[in-house]
């Protein structure tokens, strides 16, 4: 069976390509909403409908999405429908989002924390990352009360744990080795 990414990376590539021409962060928003929309149980019934021809799909898509796309983006979505990969939107804009962070220099980060970070708190620990990584970081913080106390950051596939819960979790490691 194919890979859900290696289906999506030739689309995500595409839409990148059209988008270089000055309409990057456009696409970037109308894949998130349409991510958004294919991620929901309704929708995915109603696309994958076999009584609804193409056309119908695109249209009901175009519609429930509400977002006023350019030539070049319905016909994306009509590929997608044609094509029988419009349920791929959510990895197909993760994807695109790479490619817009490669881009541009930057990488994605999550900040996790067991509690809520003040701004400059925030500022303080992306500039410390920002200087270990040597990139910019787009960064987005949660509250997981779960890791006690402490953060636990990632950034790509590296995670940086110094959380309560990660060190415990280190501790019950060396315990029972």
């Amino acid at each position: 069976m194919v890979e859900l990414s290696t289906i999506a990376r030739p689309y995500a590539e595409a839409a990148f390509s059209v988008a270089k021409t000055g309409t990057v962060s456009q696409w970037s928003d109308w894949l998130e909403s349409w991510s958004t929309l294919a991620s929901n149980a309704e929708v995915q019934a109603l696309v994958s409908n076999p009584k609804l021809s193409h056309d119908e799909v695109l249209g009901l898509f175009v519609e429930l999405s509400k977002t006023q796309a350019d030539a070049h983006a319905v016909n994306f979505l009509r590929a997608l429908v044609e094509n029988g990969r419009l349920l791929a939107l959510p990895e197909i804009a993760h994807q695109y989002a790479e490619l817009k962070n490669a881009q541009e220099g930057a990488s994605e980060a999550v900040i996790a924390s067991a509690f809520p970070m003040a701004d400059n708190d925030v500022q303080g620990v992306v500039a410390a990352l920002e200087k270990k990584f040597g990139t910019k970081l787009k960064v987005t913080v949660e509250v997981n009360p779960a890791l006690i106390g402490g953060v636990c950051v990632t950034v790509g596939d590296q995670v940086l744990d110094s959380s309560v819960r990660g060190k415990l979790d280190a501790m019950k490691v060396a315990l029972t080795a």
